[in-house]
């Protein structure tokens, strides 16, 4: 018999939903700081967001990453990881 795998699943910080791991972009929390891990495999503690403009918004707005890594994020991060996010959506 063969045995069916699980995907693993995931939690937007933005929309809140379930998803699977793959269809999310990772943003780990490091000893170099908050930064996209675009391969997943990175080391460090990871947040998981939907590739869209509405979740990434959702998740400043509602402090999506305070509430994952239980620390304040100061408000340049979230800049930068917008700006990240959007040159990533331009490639």
């Amino acid at each position: 018999m063969s045995e069916i795998k699980k995907k693993p699943q995931r939690q937007c910080i933005g929309c809140r939903q379930m998803k699977d791991k793959k269809s999310l972009i990772r943003i780990i929390k490091s000893d170099e700081g908050m930064m996209i891990d675009v391969t997943g495999k990175k080391n460090g503690r990871g947040a998981y967001v939907c590739p869209n403009r509405e979740c990434i918004e959702k998740a400043v707005k509602t402090k999506g990453l305070d509430r994952s890594f239980g620390e304040s994020v100061d408000k340049n991060v979230y800049e930068s990881l917008i700006r990240s996010f959007e040159e990533i959506e331009s490639r």
